[in-house]
């Protein structure tokens, strides 16, 4: 056969490999062991990133006046509540690992499933880690040269090692992964919090200045309103990489939506009040001209104490890096497990039940972009694709309401819900289109690559006997190399 099993790895690789005794009944698969702790901190851990630190002037400077600015921050959590909520629904009822790529696949069938994969795979998520690597970079080595720059090949080598580090850990220990995940994700919390209490002390100390005339209407620019909400949306993208491990999940009929609702409210929470706090410290003008808002609010309110607060982005970036990773591996893994990726990368391996090679698929490609990539205009391009996708899940939602009737919801949300947030998406779609029509197109056809990709490698599968041999020896080499075979089922 074209896999190996455990015996046959064994024979082939002269190595002694043993199950673990505590795996249950000796089998090798993904074991459920992410809890509603857990879940939560794989959650807010990837939706806070470095944004609310570094930036949250996208939408000052759009909606044009403070309050309004506030009023974007709570619809913003708001609308993506309702992802949320629509995604939790879609998590307990299809009870698959694998995210968006799952819900378009039952929905609309394998093509489309692909297309999104596709973009995801070569290009959308390797781009993604290695800008929230770059952050993690460039903030740890900050301390180590103030007052001056960080050099450019010194960023990009301790992102190196940062990328490195969260690949061998999820390589590791899906456990440890996990516990690390709960302990930077506190972490981002503390930060927050350091950032939240002495603004609202220096708020009911009778600060209020810059909240004069807060709605001014003169300043509210109408025509950037729908710019702030892309830029609102984007801060609190995150929510769905829970729905990425769903099979590894205890109990998912409860912990999923629980811990879905649970993280949106803290993280609305937390950034509408860090938003609050800002603007109790700086004045509008002061926050926009800032390069680091975090870095400046705590130079102006902690003095020296200031120093600590790169190293907290930089862990808040290594936290996202650390859940994305983990989310986008069981993509991978289910991927290859329907017959869309090369099927070494839904093995396991035996000892540390971990998808070794759906790890590390990504870090060739992520070292590439970051050393020879224009890292920022390939997000320009793929930026509105993954509206695109989320809002065809989304609509996949409502679409096997009628086509599936009595499919199992234990968690069901009324349709006027996916309907709204379906509606945001494409909306956000059209805005892409409409204010960068160059960069949306060059992304659509990168994306649109997909389709011949699909017929050449997955619909033709009759393949010359030297290719197909070639093949078969490749995938029988990276077993035995990574020590990886299928997961029993």
């Amino acid at each position: 056969t074209r896999l190996y099993s455990q015996q046959q790895v064994t024979a082939d690789g002269q190595k002694n490999l043993k199950v673990e005794p505590d795996a249950p009944n000796g089998k090798v698969e993904l074991r459920k062991k992410v809890t509603l702790l857990q879940g939560i901190s794989i959650i807010i851990g990837t939706i806070i990133g470095a944004g609310i630190f570094i930036s949250p002037k996208g939408i000052l400077k759009n909606s044009g006046s403070v309050g309004m600015s506030l009023v974007v921050w709570i619809v913003c959590g708001v609308l993506s509540l309702f992802g949320a909520l629509s995604y939790a629904e879609l998590g307990t009822s299809i009870q698959k690992s694998g995210g968006h790529y799952t819900y378009i696949l039952e929905a609309f069938g394998p093509q489309m499933a692909f297309i999104r994969l596709w973009a995801d795979l070569i290009a959308i998520r390797p781009a993604g880690l290695a800008v929230i690597s770059l952050a993690f970079g460039q903030y740890i080595l900050e301390p180590i040269f103030m007052p001056c720059g960080v050099p450019e090949i010194a960023i990009k080598l301790a992102t190196s090692i940062g990328i490195t580090s969260v690949m061998y850990l999820n390589s590791m220990s899906t456990s440890w992964t996990n516990r690390i995940q709960i302990f930077l994700t506190f972490s981002k919390l503390l930060a927050i919090a350091i950032i939240i209490v002495p603004g609202l002390y220096m708020l009911f100390k009778g600060e209020t200045k810059n909240f004069e005339n807060a709605f001014e209407v003169s300043n509210i620019k109408l025509t950037g309103l729908p710019l702030a909400f892309y830029s609102g949306m984007y801060a609190y993208a995150g929510w769905f990489y829970l729905n990425f491990v769903t099979e590894e999940v205890e109990n998912p009929e409860k912990t999923v939506p629980l811990a879905i609702c649970i993280s949106m409210a803290i993280v609305t929470f937390c950034y509408v009040l860090t938003n609050v706090a800002y603007y109790t410290v700086m004045s509008a003008e002061e926050l926009l001209a800032s390069q680091a808002v975090a870095v400046t609010f705590a130079g102006k309110m902690m003095g020296n104490f200031s120093v600590a607060v790169p190293v907290f982005v930089a862990l808040s970036c290594f936290g996202s890096m650390n859940g994305c990773l983990f989310a986008f591996s069981r993509m991978f893994y289910v991927a290859s497990r329907e017959g869309h990726l090369p099927e070494v990368l839904s093995m396991i391996h035996v000892r540390r039940h971990t998808p070794l090679a759906a790890v590390l698929v990504l870090y060739p490609m992520t070292v590439f972009q970051l050393f020879v990539g224009d890292i920022y205009s390939l997000l320009n391009f793929m930026s509105f694709l993954r509206w695109l996708f989320i809002g065809v899940a989304v609509l996949g939602l409502i679409y096997m309401r009628y086509t599936r009737p009595d499919m199992p919801r234990p968690f069901k949300v009324p349709l006027f819900i996916p309907a709204i947030f379906s509606f945001t998406c494409f909306f956000m779609v059209f805005l892409s289109l409409y204010s960068d029509p160059v960069n949306t197109g060059i992304g659509f056809a990168i994306s649109l690559t997909g389709i011949p990709a699909y017929y050449i490698f997955i619909v033709f599968d009759r393949r010359p006997k030297w290719l197909q041999d070639g093949l078969d020896s490749f995938n029988r080499s990276v077993q035995i190399i990574l020590e990886v075979i299928p997961a029993e089922h």
